[in-house]
């Protein structure tokens, strides 16, 4: 018998050593990636030889994976020395992605270097899957898991050319991912609005009590009154993130290191609004906490303030476009105080 088969179809334990090595380094090295401190760096970046690089290492990455997944695929399994070599020549092309992924300075922005981090740490999850399925599997014929893992490595290793080349397109990148959350938010809760404004249609009453049975599941008059402005502050933050996009489409520049810091924090401060919209509306169900409602729509007025004021001092909002901002920050306000009095009687 071959010294690299084992009985069904199974590698050797050499071979199976030699595919757990690689589990191991990889995840190593996934955990090096996500914590990889950006570094400084005066020398002059050239954006087309890293892209064009970044490229190569991920086109490395598909062709070895396969090579790997094909090895593995039906008998006769490769020997220690051959699994030695595939192991090795995919572990070097992940390394190298990482390598071009830590070579991209500071200066070039923080959320282009989180949208290559997360792609590339896709990448090197995608193949420990293939080669956790490999270890797992019976090798009599390629698996249907096997299939998809290996088409997981490939999607993965294609997305490198969709990223965002500078920090101008990462920041407009995550804004509108943010927007689309707000969005959501705010047509499930207007969605909900709307059905529950007959409670009581085909509720029988509690014979008992002489009342609805589903108390629980509808809003008070006092909720829906609460309603009105805690939707309108819902709304102000989708219009507060749509200016924000219209801005730096517009106006944005990652020509500086000034410019692209400035980018990185409105996409920072922007972040926070998406689950402070969540926080809201997650209390806005029936049965309504009025005080839980009062804090988490602070909580909101208070990240849209903080937008407001970085995008203000942006370079992407030019003064004569600035009107939005003291709208918006009216509409903030207005619809907090509403709030406020509102759930006085919480406090």
């Amino acid at each position: 018998m071959d010294v690299s088969l084992a009985p069904a179809g199974r590698p050797s334990g050499e071979v199976v050593l030699v595919l757990q090595n690689l589990v191991q380094t990889l995840r190593s090295l996934l955990g090096r990636i996500r914590e990889e401190e950006a570094r400084e760096s005066n020398e002059v970046f050239n954006q087309q030889h890293f892209w064009d690089t970044l490229g190569q290492t991920f086109k490395a990455i598909s062709q070895e994976a396969t090579k790997l997944s094909l090895a593995f695929s039906k008998p006769p399994l490769p020997l220690v020395e051959d699994c030695q070599k595939l192991s090795e020549a995919l572990q070097n092309a992940v390394l190298a992605a990482a390598a071009m992924y830590c070579r991209l300075p500071k200066n070039q922005g923080m959320t282009l270097r989180k949208s290559i981090r997360d792609a590339i740490a896709e990448v090197v999850d995608g193949t420990v899957q293939l080669t956790e399925v490999i270890l797992s599997t019976p090798l009599q014929s390629l698996s249907q898991e096997q299939l998809m893992t290996t088409g997981g490595v490939w999607e993965a290793c294609e997305q490198v050319s969709r990223l965002p080349r500078d920090n101008w397109a990462a920041v407009l990148l995550v804004i509108t991912a943010y927007l689309a959350v707000v969005k959501d938010a705010l047509e499930e809760m207007e969605q909900a609005r709307a059905d529950n404004m007959n409670p009581f249609n085909d509720i029988l009453e509690d014979d008992e009590l002489g009342v609805p049975g589903n108390q629980d599941t509808y809003w008070s008059e006092a909720d829906q009154q609460l309603l009105a402005p805690c939707l309108g502050l819902m709304k102000a933050s989708k219009a507060c993130l749509k200016k924000v996009i219209a801005a730096v489409k517009t106006y944005g520049k990652a020509d500086t290191p000034e410019h692209v810091a400035q980018l990185d924090d409105l996409a920072d401060i922007t972040n926070e609004v998406s689950p402070s919209v969540d926080e809201l509306a997650s209390s806005m169900y029936p049965p309504m906490n009025h005080l839980a409602v009062r804090f988490n729509a602070a909580k909101l007025a208070s990240v849209l303030k903080k937008v407001l004021e970085i995008s203000a001092s942006n370079h992407s909002c030019l003064a004569s476009e600035a009107g939005w901002i003291q709208f918006l920050s009216g509409a903030v306000d207005h619809n907090m105080n509403k709030i406020k009095g509102l759930t006085q009687n919480a406090l």
